[in-house]
């Protein structure tokens, strides 16, 4: 089309307004709003779990959650009610319904960056717990029977203590 075929414009369109039209007939825009969780999902879990489990696509609703360890996919299963209220609440027109987990093979690089995070700067974990402490975390332990398990729930709970004892000092 020429130039002297176009209908004159009555003033200059913004780029904005031509961006939120396109993204309107293409669709774009709707897919933009349903990401966002990607955006929130830190604040959403907090740090800790952020270091563990990421947001990896989302279809029909469902978010599927790429979690670096079965301890941290039962604690998650049991956060996921408030999780996804959590996430509709920041992001209402998301549409999300569901969260679905998934285990990470240990060579994945989005959990991989996340365990390579330097975490030894946080002042939490440098608090230091007293005996009393340690026995009743190893008193919680005593049922569980698989060795693996049991390392890594004492882990979980001794990071929980030391955060707990940050917060009140």
């Amino acid at each position: 089309m020429s130039r002297n075929d176009r209908p004159p414009l009555k003033r200059a369109l913004r780029a904005c307004s031509i961006l939120q039209e396109l993204m309107k007939t293409k669709g774009i825009g709707e897919q933009i709003t349903r990401h966002q969780a990607w955006l929130v999902w830190d604040k959403i879990v907090g740090e800790q779990i952020a270091n563990r489990a990421r947001p990896l696509r989302l279809r029909r609703g469902v978010l599927e959650v790429q979690v670096d360890h079965p301890v941290w996919m039962q604690q998650l299963h049991m956060l996921k009610p408030q999780i996804l209220e959590k996430i509709n609440a920041q992001v209402p027109n998301a549409g999300i319904t569901d969260i679905y987990l998934r285990q990470a093979k240990s060579t994945d690089p989005v959990i991989t960056l996340n365990r390579n995070r330097k975490q030894e700067d946080l002042p939490w974990q440098k608090v230091e717990l007293d005996a009393t402490d340690m026995k009743i975390i190893e008193e919680k332990l005593t049922r569980v029977s698989d060795a693996e398990l049991k390392q890594e729930f004492k882990r979980l709970l001794i990071r929980q203590k030391q955060l707990e004892k940050s917060r009140s000092h």
